[in-house]
């Protein structure tokens, strides 16, 4: 006779075992990011046809300075990706605050390419909530 395990509300079972997976998957999701933005920041740094300097605005950097930040935190990304996929404690606070910096940098973006910032935005969200919301200790 096959026995359930019931899912008990206070430890949040299917919250947790979705999150467990998220967190998982951060790692991947990192490490596409951050080449993804090192990619970003080779073709704004090259001055590419590609990203198109909009309109005047309150934060403009040239696409050089732009594209030399996104090859920073691109790089950073790639290596916190990587440290997020052993599952150490302290790889999951510092992917949480680089995705956090990421954020703000692909926010700051949004007028040279509304359509990448704001799927970089939500893929960053969706890190960090899954990052801060698995507990391995209940999994």
């Amino acid at each position: 006779m096959a026995t359930h395990q019931s899912v008990d509300p206070s430890t949040g079972g299917v919250k947790q075992g979705f999150a467990a997976f998220g967190s998982i998957a951060v790692g991947i999701i990192l490490l596409m990011n951050g080449v993804l933005q090192l990619l970003e920041g080779i073709s704004a740094i090259s001055t590419d046809k590609i990203i198109v300097a909009g309109p005047q605005y309150t934060y403009q950097w040239s696409t050089t300075g732009w594209g030399w930040v996104h090859v920073v935190l691109g790089v950073i990304i790639v290596l916190v990706g990587m440290a997020v996929m052993t599952g150490a404690a302290w790889a999951r606070v510092l992917a949480i605050f680089v995705a956090a910096l990421s954020i703000v940098a692909n926010f700051l973006w949004l007028p040279y390419y509304p359509w990448w910032s704001v799927l970089l935005i939500a893929l960053n969200m969706f890190a960090i909530w899954a990052l801060a919301t698995w507990q391995p200790r209940r999994a």
